[in-house]
């Protein structure tokens, strides 16, 4: 592989204006197929095989022209203090806003909570209307929200407390400024590794070209594969950080290249030939991680998942062909002007053989020290990991919302007027297509559910126009995110079996609530399985890397340590409350179920680019003559300083999300801020080095028989030296005068 890519790369130097065109020509291409292309669909969000899926789909087969997910708000309305919401003044306030919510284009109905049984508290307080809509909440439009902000506004004139909920009211959450953070933070870094604005602006330059190309190639291709316009989010974070992460690597081994003495043209394919099949391992791990969400079962994670598998594609190809090319087009210039001045005729300094650098000061300590350094980061490790073991999935509800927002304030006045339960509320459908007397089997279904600890209230069956299916509210006494709404939950679930036994009829239970348990519950399911798919795998490529069965078992179990322990510090935060104040942590609350699953496909990708480009260097020097130990060091003397400047730039990137006003994007943006700084620095940087001292030479142990039969794909470049050697002794022979025959 390293003699082709070697080749690849001297190609696109030598060709680099052809090159730049062909990139140039296909985002000119995927731009216009972007802007010609249809309105993206929007989100289908399904859990399929699971009860409440089942249920939708029952419901829009028995209730035809009700979509079964359509949107729906709920008003809340308190009167002043002293006062009762009944009294007449206030009761014409209250209809007043009614009336102005009525008259909304998507509105399908608006309740009247004096006409409405339990909508209005036993003390008189409050009262609450539940508008339905005849579309989905994805559907919604601006004109609707801004109606229904206009209605409570003049009921909140009238001298109500009126304060709104529901997924009718859903905006598109605020994702803070990660990317521009990001791109700003990731040119100063750049700056101050490379020391040129030129060659720190070139990481930047084709990343964003990569990004651009995929995501202009995922909304040309939304209508046809039915991809939503939030299916492009993990591809634009994971595009953008891969992409700067793959040039930054060819570009500074490329300068590495120069500082020894090559040419230009020898220097970028050396570059790419090495560094370049780092990147192409490196660029597979990830790959595998993002496409092997489709495990899940869940359409959109799965179309997430592909789409920025493919972004990731994009970006190693441009890693291999456009970084050379334009390596080639800024010239002298990928050094800075200091450093140009000392040597005008090339513009490279000297190499620095004999000159320490952080990365090998660091890496002798290690090897000085290596248990006690072990053992202090495994066990710090370990501490930071605990509190997973009391962590709580689940999706977080309006309760866990800003206070700031009429969201959070409607739910509390919700829950202090009727009960917590009433923010969740849970559907029962009775299927009574089997059953000999439909109403008998319902009226026995809400007689067994009122039965049930934790019930607050059943309300009477509704019917379809066929009279074979009927739904019944159901209300807990406890709130939506609740364990013991769960558990309540659960209980109805059983009842089913009996029931069918007794009436013939099907019960089934549905309802946001039961929604999010089944998705939590799916995506607990599908934990263990895609762990094993994603680092089994992974596994395969890194002996394939390393050849060697220790080394990959070490980066698995190492990427394991660092994301428990990056779990462990979101339920800190988020669960338990610790420092929640210092990053604007409002409520704490469940873990969001996707947390776990997110995490590992995310930083398993980006954890074992770092594993890749700092081992691979050692693996290289190893194979090359080097002691163990020595090599160790010579990893982190090329190694080191671009691995730590790929970390910092990537906590950079996800710690400018954790400003977001969403609470679960602020979730997001820690958990993969504290991952990626544990992993890079605590394993890939402490416990790598540490592991590799104790081993030795069984570090680079692989069976005989296995050795055979994997293949040699040479990412290290042994083949490659072998040939530039023979070149060499030729040359020196006799054909100094004959230039080394074009490649490609």
């Amino acid at each position: 592989m390293a003699t082709f890519l070697y080749k690849l790369g001297r190609l696109s130097f030598r060709r680099r204006w052809w090159t730049a065109l062909i990139w140039v020509a296909v985002f000119v291409l995927a731009g216009f197929g972007a802007s010609s292309a249809g309105t993206p669909p929007e989100d289908d969000f399904k859990l399929p095989g699971t009860e409440a899926q089942k249920t939708f789909d029952l419901l829009d087969e028995r209730f035809p022209g009700t979509a079964a997910d359509a949107a729906s708000a709920r008003i809340v309305f308190k009167a002043p203090d002293g006062q009762k919401i009944t009294a007449a003044e206030n009761k014409a306030a209250v209809e007043g806003v009614i009336e102005d919510l009525s008259g909304g284009k998507q509105v399908a109905a608006v309740a009247d909570p004096f006409k409405t049984p339990g909508a209005v508290s036993k003390d008189g307080t409050t009262a609450y209307s539940t508008a339905s809509y005849k579309v989905a909440a994805m559907k919604i439009t601006d004109g609707t929200r801004d109606g229904i902000d206009k209605a409570m506004e003049s009921g909140r004139d009238a001298g109500l407390t009126v304060e709104g909920g529901g997924d009718a009211l859903m905006v598109e959450p605020d994702m803070g400024h990660g990317e521009i953070i990001g791109v700003g933070i990731a040119l100063i870094v750049l700056l101050i590794t490379f020391g040129s604005m030129v060659a720190a602006g070139l990481p930047i330059l084709t990343a964003l070209i990569g990004v651009g190309i995929g995501m202009s190639a995922i909304t040309a291709l939304a209508t046809t594969l039915g991809l939503s316009a939030t299916t492009g989010t993990l591809a634009m974070m994971i595009g953008l950080a891969v992409g700067i992460d793959y040039a930054l690597f060819i570009a500074s081994r490329y300068r590495a290249e120069l500082s020894e003495g090559h040419s230009r043209e020898e220097a970028a394919g050396r570059a790419v030939g090495t560094a370049g099949s780092a990147v192409v391992f490196a660029g597979l791990t990830v790959i595998v991680a993002l496409a092997g969400l489709a495990v899940v079962n869940i359409p959109i994670l799965t179309k997430m998942g592909m789409a920025a598998a493919g972004t990731v594609a994009i970006a190693v190809l441009i890693a291999l062909t456009l970084v050379p090319a334009t390596l080639g087009i800024v010239g002298k210039r990928i050094f800075g002007r200091r450093v140009r001045k000392r040597n005008p005729e090339t513009g490279a300094p000297p190499a620095e053989h004999h000159k320490p650098n952080m990365g090998t000061r660091w890496s002798k300590f290690v090897l000085r020290r290596p248990v006690m350094v072990l053992l202090a980061a495994v066990l710090g490790l370990g501490a930071l990991a605990a509190p997973v073991a009391s962590m709580e999935l689940g999706l977080p509800d309006e309760g866990n919302s800003p206070k700031t927002s009429t969201q959070y304030k409607a739910y509390n006045l919700l829950s202090d007027g009727f009960g917590p339960g009433f923010n969740g509320p849970l559907m029962g459908v009775v299927d009574a297509k089997g059953a000999d007397n439909p109403q008998e089997a319902a009226d026995e279904v809400v007689a067994q559910v009122k039965g049930l600890d934790g019930v607050v209230a059943v309300a009477k069956p509704v019917f379809n126009k066929d009279g074979d299916t009927a739904t019944i509210s159901i209300v807990p006494d406890s709130g939506p995110s609740d364990v013991k709404t769960e558990s309540l939950v659960h209980d109805i679930r059983d009842l089913a079996p009996g029931i069918a036994d007794d009436t013939g009829a099907d019960l089934l239970v549905s309802g946001t609530t039961a929604v999010n348990i089944d998705f939590s519950q799916v995506l607990n399911d599908a934990l263990v399985p895609y762990l094993a798919l994603v680092v089994g795998l992974a596994f395969l490529l890194l002996m394939l890397v390393f050849r060697s069965i220790l080394v990959p078992l070490k980066a698995a179990l190492g990427f394991l340590l660092s994301v428990l322990a990056a779990l462990g510090s979101v339920v800190a935060v988020f669960q338990w409350g610790w420092a929640a104040n210092l990053l604007g942590v409002e409520n704490t609350g469940p873990i969001m179920s996707m947390m776990p699953i997110f995490m590992i496909g995310v930083v398993f990708g980006l954890a074992m680019d770092y594993e890749v480009f700092l081992v691979t260097r050692m693996r290289e020097a190893y194979v090359h003559g080097e002691e163990p130990r020595q090599a160790i060091t010579t990893g982190f003397k090329y190694g080191a300083r671009v691995v730590t400047a790929a970390a910092i730039i990537m906590i950079s990137v996800f710690s400018g999300f954790i400003g977001a006003g969403d609470s679960m994007i602020k979730m997001m943006g820690f958990g993969l801020a504290v991952a990626v700084l544990l992993d890079a620095f605590i394993v890939r940087m402490t416990i790598v080095p540490a592991v590799l001292a104790l081993l030795g030479k069984s570090a680079w142990w692989l069976p005989k028989w296995l050795n055979k039969l994997l293949p040699n794909v040479d990412v290290e470049g042994e083949k490659l030296q072998q040939r530039l050697t023979l070149e060499k002794k030729a040359s020196s022979a006799g054909d100094d005068d004959r230039e080394l025959e074009p490649v490609g």
